[in-house]
């Protein structure tokens, strides 16, 4: 019985820690996305992802709340966002996207990780050019006919439809059919779980399983760090 608590335990914590990182790094994405474009979402389209991704992961409606007043603040905190690029071992590509208040703090923090990981920080263009930003839009697969839905957004900059490993249907278009997309949805009444843009990487690399879990590991290392948004890697 006490073994049992102990697992069961663990695994809340680890989900309450996901849930405070999300919630920390929509809070940022709120700040950023006021400061660039005021508090009110019917005007503010990133501020409005912010929102149907603030729900997504089921922030409370107070925290977003608090966090759009606090951007609005005279002692908001102005984040800067920043992207740093380098390698995992066994030469597998990362980009990390960070928001921070403190630049130097950063790098130094992301140099650490990188090389406890036994990964190198590399120079600013070093790896960007794996990757491919796109827009992703994730909605609640209802039983959706995909060919259908296919048709219906192809117009609006759709690229490439299927489902995720949960079952949600994924959309994803091009970096500046981002806007396009997210109005056609919300025209139709559809109400994404999450939209964001993101980075997919245009070739992947497959490791064995050891290495795999060297390469896990760093990019876990790097999710953890409080001014770390986003980690993307080529791993397969």
């Amino acid at each position: 019985m006490g073994r049992i608590f102990e697992v069961r335990k663990s695994t809340m914590f680890a989900r309450w820690d996901r849930m405070a990182k999300q919630f920390t790094r929509i809070g940022k994405e709120i700040a950023i996305a006021v400061k660039a474009g005021g508090p009110d979402p019917a005007t503010n389209p990133a501020l409005r992802r912010c929102f149907a991704n603030a729900k997504g992961v089921g922030m409370p409606k107070d925290r977003v709340e608090a966090a759009i007043k606090r951007a609005q603040g005279k002692d908001m905190t102005n984040y800067e966002e920043v992207i740093y690029e380098g390698y995992a071992p066994h030469g597998i590509a990362v980009l990390v996207e960070t928001a921070t208040d403190n630049p130097t703090r950063t790098v130094a923090n992301v140099r650490m990780h990188f090389r406890k990981g036994d990964g190198s920080l590399g120079t600013s263009g070093s790896v960007a050019f794996t990757f491919h930003r796109m827009g992703e839009f994730k909605i609640k697969n209802e039983g959706q006919d995909l060919e259908e839905l296919e048709l219906d957004m192809i117009d609006h900059g759709l690229q490439e439809i299927g489902e995720d490993e949960e079952g949600n249907i994924v959309l994803r278009t091009e970096y500046d059919d981002f806007g396009t997309m997210a109005k056609a949805l919300e025209d139709k009444g559809i109400t994404p779980i999450s939209s964001e843009l993101t980075r997919i990487p245009t070739t992947t690399v497959e490791l064995p399983e050891e290495q795999a879990k060297e390469v896990l590991e760093l990019v876990d290392r790097l999710e953890q760090d409080e001014d770390v948004q986003k980690v993307y890697h080529n791993l397969k």
